[in-house]
């Protein structure tokens, strides 16, 4: 099942399931609603997508999960999940604008599954890791490589207004074990990887990580990015696409002075 989050016409963001080419538009929020419907059918050529979750605490983000990717930046692989966080402020939409200030420097898109967390969540066993999860969506974890080397850590290079597009839709059901994860820059090929080739698995991440943070309904998990990252300006457009999910595309342009 499909879930999006869309603007139709002059109305407030609403929340419906893809039937089709339609959206069957819900109550609420089916984070804490559930999938109570209005009866209301929203043709799907006639909406704009938003970001299908906009965290309510945090996006937690995994660094060097792709052993290819660790290698392309002259990095070992680790024996622990590298663990960063992404502020809520940093998230977009689907044709939003990623926004790269002067100071940001060189600037490169990654690909990434993201986890959407469907209620609280502290200690979970790696057995019980489903019973946490609402569903997955695309993201872009933008990076100014830059700042990441001038600052020594990650928060400020990863964590600009704009720096975490997600989207177009929260898928429910994935196969976790075989997910084609890829990027393209102005429609030419950057990245492609397969969860299949994840240092971590989704399980374990989900345990790791509840044992130090408690997750929230909303919160995010990105999973880290394949090899073949390459830099960004403005003037680019990044799609990052998952294999049963969908594309998520947005255009770069530079900050005003």
């Amino acid at each position: 099942m499909q879930i999006a989050r869309f603007i139709h016409g002059t109305d407030d963001p609403k929340y419906g399931i893809l039937d089709g080419d339609d959206y069957v538009v819900l109550h609420g929020d089916p984070l804490f609603l559930g999938y109570e419907t209005t009866g209301e059918r929203v043709p799907r050529a006639e909406v704009r997508l938003l970001a299908p979750v906009i965290p309510r605490s945090k996006v937690i983000a995994v660094g060097r999960n792709y052993a290819a990717h660790a290698a392309e930046k002259g990095n070992a692989v680790p024996d622990h999940p590298l663990l960063f966080f992404k502020p809520n402020t940093s998230v977009i939409g689907p044709g939003d604008e990623i926004v790269i200030p002067e100071i940001a420097g060189t600037v490169e898109p990654e690909a990434e599954l993201a986890i959407v967390i469907s209620r609280v969540a502290k200690n979970v066993a790696r057995a019980d890791w489903a019973d946490v999860v609402f569903g997955y969506t695309v993201a872009n974890d933008v990076s100014s490589r830059t700042l990441q080397k001038a600052d020594g850590q990650w928060a400020r290079a990863k964590g600009f207004d704009t720096f975490c597009p997600l989207g177009p839709v929260i898928e429910t059901e994935l196969d976790l074990a075989d997910t084609w994860v890829s990027s393209t820059i102005n429609g030419e090929a950057a990245q492609r990887g397969n969860t299949r080739d994840f240092i971590f698995d989704v399980p374990y991440l989900i345990e790791y990580i509840t044992q130090a943070f408690t997750l929230l309904p909303g919160d995010v998990i990105i999973t880290g990015t394949p090899a073949g990252v390459r830099p960004i300006v403005p003037g680019d457009s990044v799609t990052v696409s998952v294999a049963g999910i969908g594309d998520l595309t947005n255009p770069v342009v530079g900050a005003a002075n």
